[in-house]
């Protein structure tokens, strides 16, 4: 069979769909990769083809989050559906004609984040299998609230109807470009309302987010789509400062971009208190001119290989970098700060791997060295070790291969 595989997001959006088209190729598939030029470097290691779709998500990031007060307020998720509506409108046309390019010839189409509703316009045009794909549950359920909204301020009643909610906001701000690159580019009709009716697979582990009973037999919680970087090897300064003592603090907050680095980083300096710590600046781009000495500034790092080495992970919250901890069997510092991210911290906390999450627009010392403590004792870190357990035993990328093949054996 041939896949085009369609994802378009930061980072920790990307790898888990690169992992995806690895396991298809090695199931004897073909598979490709469209997303945007900075976050195929995973992929180019793992060896799956891979083209750039049109836009730039670190500038267009920066630009739509600098300032915007996304963290504060009733609004928080208007503010974000607008932004990352200017995002896609800007680049939907393009990405349909690219998307109709690669995916000629195609058994089926996945597709995921800002790219699926022209991922799904152009499996219409070429009238092939649609899959979406996606690592945060946003099927309706009365179980939990949309991951869009604060967990605490939605009550329970009102759960299903946050995620019809969210999915008719985003709707309305996608739709316009979206029906007009549909008319232009392939000549199809307008689009009049959401696609509900296609098989939604999420790379998302079980022991963070069970399976609700009210959902419909086309979603599937498939366990996360992860693959091990084989071909990296360890900076030697990095392997001499893990060695050189206890296991350290990694702080990190991955393609987060926009807010003050000085005051977060200066709380948490403050509050690790000189324990041994690892920063990496990520998408930020902030690096102090001088760091204390219990501090390791590095680069990237695959997390299978830095996060068990690690004895706490101060991090955002992604759902990726949120798998990625929880896999190694260690307990998070969750700093939230937009979208999704506070429905994984919420996820951290019910299992009980961290503690109260640090506020990223007004971060205080003494809350960091509250989480240290509360994350170094006994019964935190054994429910650390307990979940990285039973994660490793799921295989989310071949419960996830095994339900493709079955939906393009089916259709066919």
């Amino acid at each position: 069979m041939k896949f085009l595989v369609v994802a378009y997001g930061t980072e920790g959006d990307t790898r888990p769909l690169a992992a995806l088209c690895r396991a298809l190729i090695d199931a004897g598939h073909e598979s490709k990769l469209l997303a945007d030029r900075n976050t195929l470097s995973f992929a180019g290691q793992l060896r799956v083809p891979a083209t750039p779709l049109s836009g730039d998500i670190v500038q267009s990031l920066q630009a739509e989050f600098a300032n915007l007060g996304v963290h504060a307020g009733a609004n928080a998720f208007r503010k974000i559906a607008l932004a990352i509506s200017r995002i896609a409108n800007a680049n939907t046309a393009d990405w349909l004609k690219e998307i109709i390019e690669h995916g000629t010839g195609c058994d089926a189409l996945i597709v995921s984040g800002l790219a699926a509703f022209a991922g799904l316009s152009a499996a219409e045009y070429l009238n092939v299998k649609a899959i979406g794909a996606g690592l945060m549950p946003i099927t309706p359920t009365r179980q939990f609230a949309s991951p869009f909204f604060r967990p605490a301020l939605v009550p329970a009643f009102l759960n299903s109807l946050s995620h019809h909610a969210v999915n008719q906001i985003l709707w309305k701000n996608f739709k316009q470009s979206l029906n007009a690159a549909r008319q232009d580019n392939c000549g199809l009709p307008p689009r009049k309302r959401l696609w509900t009716d296609h098989t939604m697979l999420y790379g998302v582990s079980p022991s963070l987010v069970a399976r609700p009973d009210d959902w419909p037999r086309n979603a599937q919680i498939c366990g996360h789509w992860h693959w091990p970087s084989r071909d990296w090897t360890p900076p030697h300064q990095l392997v001499d400062f893990i060695e050189q003592g206890d296991a350290p603090i990694y702080v990190g907050f991955g393609s987060m971009a926009g807010f003050d680095a000085r005051k977060l980083l200066d709380a948490i300096i403050s509050g690790v208190n000189g324990r041994r710590a690892i920063y990496n600046p990520g998408w930020s781009g902030f690096i102090p001119s001088t760091l204390p000495s219990n501090f390791y500034p590095m680069g990237d790092a695959p997390h299978e290989w830095l996060f068990p080495r690690c004895q706490i992970v101060i991090h955002h919250a992604g759902a990726g970098t949120t798998h990625a901890a929880s896999m190694a069997g260690v307990p998070s510092i969750v700093v939230p700060f937009a979208g999704d991210q506070f429905f994984w911290a919420d996820r951290l906390r019910r299992v009980g791997v961290t503690g109260a999450p640090i506020n990223a627009i007004a971060p205080r010392a003494h809350a960091v060295l509250q989480a240290i403590t509360f994350a170094q004792s006994q019964d935190v870190r054994a429910k650390a070790r307990e979940l990285g357990a039973r994660m490793t035993t799921e295989n989310g990328l071949d419960k996830a291969v095994k339900l493709i093949e079955a939906e393009v054996t089916m259709q066919n």
